[in-house]
């Protein structure tokens, strides 16, 4: 039995965005990003580069995802052997041949956006929708809301493995809202308020590195539960934590034992969107090349009806 206190107990107190843009909302802290802050993203836009950050599906390297879920399997259902002496292959009109497949993923088995639905505790979720309401799939506050509003806005990369000289943060290393303010005052490149956060921590490669092994003692690097670092999020307006990482923080809070704090202190109670597992490599060792660390950034997972997450591929363009 765990002696970690419970969620209820931890966030008594942490600040709340529930009622702020209506009883309805499903979006939260994507609110923030106006007509306004998407323009001020566009003008991050310099020299039409363009990054891509998704991690690829069906990487033979092999695919991070969260202890119990797998990545996702591709079925190849139909190709030219189909057309092979003997084979079933359709005819068409005029010879034409095709290739078709298919997949069966977890949803949140990639590069991903969580549903702010995602989550909770005290039987809850965000916007203070009854826990109820996910039974059988997400009737409020699921992806496809987050989906059909799409994100853009201006995006700031934070490269926390940089800024700390490491080629990789550490399993369980962690890092807290003031690391982030030190880490863009280095790069030269200030947090503003609403920004679209994205962090690198470059983790991840010890999953390439070490295979299975990554899983043993499941820790991952990211940022801590603090509430000073809850209010600054709230403070700051942040929308979006986009992180190279399967859970965007670290696993368990080394201080209190409990796992996934900031899920619920910022997710389920101020609203702000999770974005995760994605591949920042490229956008980072650009950035350090040409000291620039804001752009643009934007992203659309994919529309599905009462899903939890979706897989996405967001871009950053500079």
């Amino acid at each position: 039995m765990s002696d970690a206190p419970a969620l209820t107990d931890l966030l008594a107190n942490a600040p709340s965005n529930w009622g702020k843009w209506g009883p309805g909302d499903e979006v939260g802290a994507l609110n923030y990003l106006t007509e306004a802050q998407v323009l001020r993203g566009v003008a991050e836009i310099g020299a039409g580069k363009v990054f891509t950050l998704q991690r690829l599906i069906g990487d033979p390297q092999g695919e991070p995802v969260w202890p119990g879920r797998r990545p996702a399997e591709r079925e190849q259902v139909i190709d030219e052997s189909a057309w092979d002496e003997g084979g079933d292959g359709p005819e068409f009109p005029g010879g034409l041949h095709y290739a078709d497949d298919k997949i069966e993923a977890f949803l949140q088995g990639s590069t991903q956006y969580d549903a702010l639905g995602h989550v909770w505790y005290d039987g809850r979720i965000w916007n203070g929708y009854d826990a109820r309401s996910t039974v059988g799939g997400l009737e409020k506050a699921s992806v496809a809301p987050i989906a059909e509003r799409g994100v853009a806005g201006r995006g700031v990369l934070l490269d926390m493995a940089r800024f700390r000289g490491k080629d990789h943060l550490d399993a369980g290393e962690t890092f807290t809202h003031e690391d982030l303010e030190a880490c863009a005052a280095a790069q030269g490149t200030p947090i503003e308020d609403r920004d679209i956060l994205l962090i690198r921590t470059n983790h991840l490669r010890l999953f390439f590195e070490q295979g299975d092994a990554f899983y043993d003692g499941f820790c991952e690097a990211g940022l801590v539960y603090s509430p000073e670092l809850v209010e600054w999020f709230q403070r700051r307006e942040i929308p979006n934590l986009v992180t190279d990482t399967i859970a965007n923080e670290v696993t368990t809070d080394p201080d209190t034992g409990v796992a996934l704090v900031l899920h619920n202190a910022l997710m389920r109670n101020l609203g702000v969107v999770f974005t995760e597992i994605c591949d920042l490599e490229k956008l980072a060792a650009d950035c350090a090349e040409d000291g620039k660390y804001a752009f643009f950034y934007a992203a659309a997972p994919l529309k599905i009806h009462r899903a939890s997450g979706s897989p996405v591929n967001p871009m950053a363009v500079k």
